[in-house]
């Protein structure tokens, strides 16, 4: 049978996911690594190296398993960061690598993976809603230094949410560079490479990062984005095997570490885009839209320094709102998942506020705290309902 291309269709949708992936949240991603001590040119080098992750493994994924897997990189993973201790930047790539062999773990040892399993789904979305509060609260924050700025990107959000939601994010991000750009307040661009760079860090590894920063970030990313991603898969009528998409996606985090690369998952939303039957009719070939998604993050990659240097050079007040904005979808999905049960609402509100707070005890981060809370509260609350049963 003689080969046929992918339809148009498929590209288009390539194209639109790619785009929502990387535009929508890439300023939360260099936010998030300038955070945790990133210099300019590091910060292009986790992009570049989050690029080539994202591309190359999906490819072969798709390939082998002729399913059309799209990655992506940890948006609540980026947000964790912002809210985690400082730490220097090889042991923070040094906390990446072990988030993402964790992630190896559990997707090639049934038993690991039941037990990350245990950690109730309403305890995880709660921690993860309490990462993500502070970036929205900030964004309001910042209207009283700039009220139209933030009032123009809020409608603009609002109005893409109501009538175009997929394009939402970009239509916020596109308004707000050109509010910037208009009124001449972008600063010059940092020094730096243009293209496509990897600079190796030789990580190292400290036990307070492996429990503030990696196991959050693996807990994060696991619950927010692979189980989700797992599951636009299957509602898509595709049943492909666990293990080797969450070993993929660990491993390629692994690698991608010692060049800054905090995390690579499977997609969810721009999954959705390429997995549908929109993107190609012919579902036994739709495995070809994942590789054209990966062709266009290779793309990416070629520019990625450029890009981060370009991010940098916005003003505050401009990172600030359009994290805030973008991070209101995964907020509103994890406050849903959270509440959704009346029967630990105690435990789960606990866990969100601990989070939100950004306390730091013993050098470990709020993150852990939080879940420690939760489950803390859900074990007492157990305890006390047996024996008034008993």
């Amino acid at each position: 049978m003689r080969a046929t291309l992918p339809p148009p269709s498929a590209w288009t949708s390539a194209l639109v996911a790619a785009a929502v992936g990387f535009g929508g949240t890439i300023v939360l991603v260099v936010q998030a690594l300038r955070a945790m001590g990133a210099s300019v040119e590091q910060a292009g080098s986790a992009v570049t190296a989050l690029c080539l992750a994202i591309a190359v493994p999906g490819a072969l994924l798709s390939l082998r398993l002729r399913v059309p897997v799209v990655l992506a990189w940890s948006t609540p993973g980026a947000a964790l960061l912002v809210t985690s201790p400082a730490v220097p930047w090889p042991v923070a790539c040094g906390a990446f690598a072990a988030a993402g062999l964790i992630g190896v773990l559990v997707g090639a040892v049934p038993l690991l993976g039941r037990l990350a399993g245990a950690i109730p789904p309403a305890i995880a979305s709660a921690m993860l809603a309490g990462v993500l509060l502070p970036f929205g609260l900030r964004a309001f924050k910042e209207a009283g230094a700039d009220p139209l700025f933030v009032l123009v990107l809020a409608a603009t959000f609002v109005v893409g949410r109501a009538r175009f939601p997929l394009y939402a994010l970009l239509m916020v991000l596109a308004v707000g560079v050109a509010l910037i750009l208009g009124q001449g307040r972008v600063g010059a661009l940092p020094p730096g490479a243009t293209f496509g760079t990897l600079i190796p860090v030789p990580v190292a590894f400290d036990a307070g990062a492996l429990v503030s920063i990696a196991m959050p970030l693996f807990v994060v990313t696991l619950v927010s984005q692979n189980l989700p991603g797992i599951a636009v898969l299957r509602v898509a009528g595709y049943t492909p095997p666990p293990r080797p998409l969450l070993v993929g996606t660990g491993l390629a985090s692994v690698v991608a570490a010692p060049f800054g690369a905090h995390a690579v998952n499977l997609a969810a939303i721009t999954a959705a885009i390429c997995t549908s039957a929109e993107a190609d009719p012919d579902k036994a070939r739709r495995w070809r839209t994942g590789l054209i998604y990966a062709a266009l993050y290779l793309l990416l990659a070629i520019f990625s320094p450029l890009l981060v240097r370009g991010f940098v050079a916005l003003p505050p007040i401009a990172i600030a709102v359009l994290t805030g904005l973008a991070i209101i979808p995964a907020l509103l999905g994890a406050l849903e998942a959270s509440l959704a049960g009346k029967e630990h609402r105690d435990a789960t509100i606990l866990t969100l506020l601990v989070t939100a707070s950004g306390v730091t005890v013993l050098g470990i981060g709020s993150a852990f705290w939080g879940v420690a809370a939760g489950l803390g509260a859900m074990g007492i609350t157990h305890l006390l309902r047996g024996r008034a049963s008993a």
